[in-house]
C-alpha cells in the first residue's frame, strides 16, 4: 500500500491527506501565493476546503507568524475565491 502523506490544516488542526488540502507558499522574494500543484518553491502552509477553516486563520493571524509577515487581505480573498470554487 502506498503512503500518502499527511499535513495539518492551520484553520482546524486536523490531519488531513496533503491531495485534499490547499498549499499555500511564501518564495525566496517574499511573494505569497496559492500552489495549485503543490510543488512550487518556499515555505508552504496547509489549509482545508473550508470557509470555517479560512476565517479561523484570518482570526487568528496564524500565516502571519507561520510566514513571519504581515498577510494581506487580498491573500485572504484570493483563498476564498479558490475554497468557494471547489
Amino acid at each position: 500500500m502506498k503512503h500518502i502523506p499527511q499535513r495539518t490544516c492551520m484553520g482546524c488542526n486536523q490531519k488531513k491527506d496533503k491531495k485534499d488540502l490547499i498549499r499555500i507558499v511564501k518564495n525566496k522574494e517574499n511573494e505569497i501565493s496559492i500552489d495549485k500543484t503543490g510543488k512550487m518553491q518556499g515555505r508552504g502552509a496547509y489549509i482545508c476546503n473550508n470557509p470555517e477553516c479560512l476565517t479561523k486563520l484570518q482570526k487568528s493571524k496564524r500565516l502571519n507568524r507561520v510566514f513571519e509577515m504581515q498577510i494581506s487581505d487580498e491573500i485572504y480573498e484570493s483563498l476564498r475565491g479558490v475554497i468557494l470554487d471547489k
